[in-house]
């Protein structure tokens, strides 16, 4: 979630405190998003509905999208690389799949990351807008403690302020 962004953009994510012991530091360098109070995420859809869309019906029928959804143990295990980032991989994938599918079927409109990406893929960010073939330390670093496990029981909507920012919105319950 780069700054090309644009403000007052939400995103739907699944926090990871446990990375943030791990690679908390290196997202504080490496990542903008953790510069601008992101916590440790796998993100679930981004962009999703501009902040004036957030009323109280909109935000009960995501609580019940990811109400249908079990909570789930997470661990990242391994590294990838888009052409700009380098991050880690969760498994399972298969439920932050199932939730930004079972969210883009009700909001259609909204498309993980506008659809400017022909596949989901689930992703912790290490480093974003950087080379990640130049991170060969952070790797060396980071992956005797892999994998880094955890348990996903809620979803979070975050708003990007006007200053860049992510603030929290609010929390949603798994099942």
């Amino acid at each position: 979630m780069t700054d090309s962004w644009p403000v007052a953009a939400t995103a739907l994510v699944a926090f990871v405190p446990e990375a943030e012991e791990v690679v908390g530091r290196w997202r504080a360098d490496l990542d903008p998003s953790a510069a601008a109070g992101m916590p440790a995420h796998v993100t679930v859809l981004f962009p999703w509905l501009p902040v004036d869309r957030l009323t109280d019906a909109e935000l009960g029928t995501l609580g019940e999208i990811v109400a249908s959804v079990p909570s789930f143990d997470v661990a990242l295990t391994e590294f990838g690389r888009f052409p700009r980032t380098l991050w880690l991989a969760p498994r399972p994938a298969d439920p932050f799949v199932r939730l930004t599918l079972d969210v883009e079927r009700r909001w259609p409109e909204t498309p993980a990351y506008a659809g400017r990406f022909p596949s989901i893929v689930p992703h912790l960010s290490i480093g974003d807008a950087v080379d990640p073939d130049t991170l060969g330390h952070v790797v060396a670093d980071v992956a005797p403690r892999l994998p880094i496990e955890g348990r996903v029981s809620e979803l979070t909507l975050m708003v990007r302020a006007e200053d860049g920012s992510w603030d929290l919105h609010s929390r949603y319950p798994l099942g």
